[in-house]
């Protein structure tokens, strides 16, 4: 068994870890209240005036639904295309199959920028107008990724037999996914598209070799940090999108520990 030091000191290894991690998400949220229009520490009275006009900004507005929407529809490819591939990686032996998968995975470890300036000289090369499409097409790219290792890993954990079992009472193909594998999977699809979509709606670099003159709120944000226009209006923006980022993710991290079966009693 562990000592008691060995204990104290892992502890106190995690919070260390903890505070690493979270201490300049902290800071930028203390400073979404700061009443000063210059950021400097210690902050000297706090306030909300900020809000109002960050939310009523046109141009975050604007940012903020483009955002939502190649968000939106990367995640519905992403699960579609996901959740097909973990199918036919899962369910089927053949030649390079253990290639396939290392290669559908490969997308998520690449460097954001070459992701980027690759799909950027394709999209050159065959004349597509950028926008949202080409905005859609470079998120799906990763987000269909989360969505493949969530399913992959699910259906490892569910026993053929059930539907072996299936099949043997006389249910057809159809039946055998609606009322066996689809339950079995489904958290596993929420999940991974909840992660896909809190994924795409922050991502800044594939956006910014995709997007053309379409601003999305990550790059309506670095540019005003850059600029150093309407900085607490930006720490308003960045301190609302983390507290509503924090739900799809809670819930998909619990949905990961349940069963893998949602329940219709």
């Amino acid at each position: 068994m562990e000592g008691r030091g060995t204990r104290i000191a892992l502890w106190v290894w995690v919070v260390l870890v903890l505070l690493f991690l979270y201490i300049p998400i902290a800071v930028i949220c203390l400073y979404a209240f700061d009443d000063a229009t210059v950021q400097s520490w210690p902050i000297g009275k706090l306030t909300t005036r900020w809000f109002g006009p960050a939310i009523h900004n046109g141009d975050m507005q604007q940012a903020l639904w483009l955002s939502l929407e190649a968000a939106a529809l990367a995640t519905v490819i992403a699960l579609v295309l996901g959740t097909l591939a973990s199918f036919g990686v899962h369910r089927f032996r053949f030649f390079g199959r253990d290639a396939i998968s290392f290669l559908l995975v490969l997308p998520i470890a690449l460097p954001g920028i070459i992701t980027g300036m690759a799909l950027n000289s394709y999209f050159t090369y065959w004349k597509l107008n950028f926008g949202l499409l080409t905005i859609v097409i470079g998120h799906a790219t990763f987000c269909v990724v989360v969505v493949y290792n969530n399913v992959v890993a699910r259906l490892r954990r569910v026993p053929g037999s059930l539907t072996e079992a299936s099949m043997d009472l006389g249910a057809d193909g159809f039946q055998t996914f609606r009322y066996v594998t689809f339950p079995t999977i489904s958290t596993a699809l929420i999940s991974g598209g909840l992660l896909a979509f809190a994924l795409s709606f922050d991502e800044v670099i594939v956006t910014t070799f995709t997007a053309g003159a379409q601003n999305t709120l990550p790059i309506w944000i670095f540019g005003q940090i850059r600029l150093g226009q309407q900085l607490p209006q930006v720490n308003v923006v960045v301190f609302l999108i983390l507290a509503v980022t924090i739900v799809p993710v809670a819930i998909a991290q619990r949905l990961t520990r349940e069963s893998g079966i949602l329940r219709t009693e």
